[in-house]
């Protein structure tokens, strides 16, 4: 396509919710940091090249499924996981990326290159850490 040559009306929508088909043989828990993996929504882990999504909106139960044989609702927004004790992180990573540990937990490291982004630490609480995942 050219580049335009008169106004137009470009659709939108608001960008904070997204219904997005759960991956095969997974199980996706409300309240949980969820990630795209090969394109499906899937639980977050520990592992290389997921991109992260947000927070579940609700369960999203695909055992025994296949690819996007049901979908799960997506919310993008900042969020409190649990801060990994093994890496955890402080007051000192506050605006830095943080990283995946598992579908609750985030950590201040990348484990020596084998885990994926979660975002960007926001706020350190005693019983959390607040994310943004956009």
């Amino acid at each position: 396509m050219p580049a335009a040559t008169t106004p137009r009306d470009t659709f939108m929508r608001e960008g904070d919710l997204f219904l997005i088909p759960v991956k095969a043989n997974t199980k996706i828990f409300q309240g949980t940091l969820v990630v795209v993996d090969a394109g499906y929504a899937a639980p977050g882990r520990t592992a290389l090249n997921l991109r992260v999504v947000g927070r579940a909106e609700e369960t999203a139960d695909n055992t025994g499924g296949a690819n996007g044989a049901v979908s799960v609702l997506v919310r993008r927004g900042v969020f409190k996981f649990d801060n990994d004790s093994a890496d955890a992180i402080t007051q000192a990573d506050l605006w830095a990326d943080c990283f995946i540990t598992d579908d609750q937990t985030v950590c201040r490291t990348n484990g020596s290159n084998t885990k994926s982004r979660a975002g960007r630490v926001v706020d350190i609480e005693p019983d959390g850490v607040w994310v943004d995942t956009r």
